[in-house]
């Protein structure tokens, strides 16, 4: 019987405070879309996936007309008390959302996590804040 333990909500966030730089470039089935060690530890941790696969549906024509998202994005999912959530693109903390998606329903661990999302020109590489 294999029986894995679950991180808490505070342990997880202790633990990708942790990740600076990456050892790793993992590469997501969107060929020119990579993530790094905490965004990998992320998503096995938490099961979330998902999310790397929401980001990545998002680098499209229309979101990248904005020249203010051709070179950085700052990804925020707010999860609510009723376990509904939200997944925008921000071009800096104070700006209005690009895009906004709703989640219907998800059990990701933590109230909220931002991701950054940057570009070299050729491919994206997704980041926890502290491998930034």
């Amino acid at each position: 019987m294999n029986m894995t333990v679950k991180m808490t909500s505070e342990e997880l966030k202790a633990s990708l405070q942790g990740f600076c730089g990456t050892q790793t470039y993992y590469t997501h089935w969107l060929k020119r879309f990579y993530y790094t060690d905490g965004v990998k530890f992320l998503a096995d941790e938490a099961q979330a996936y998902w999310l790397l696969d929401a980001i990545a549906s998002h680098q499209t024509g229309k979101l990248l007309s904005n020249p203010a998202l051709r070179e950085i994005q700052f990804w925020k999912l707010q999860v609510n008390t009723d376990q509904s959530a939200c997944l925008v693109c921000l071009e800096d903390k104070d700006a209005e959302p690009a895009i906004s998606q709703t989640i219907n329903h998800t059990d990701f661990p933590l109230s909220e996590i931002t991701l950054y999302l940057q570009s070299n020109g050729k491919y994206w590489v997704l980041m926890v804040p502290s491998e930034y």
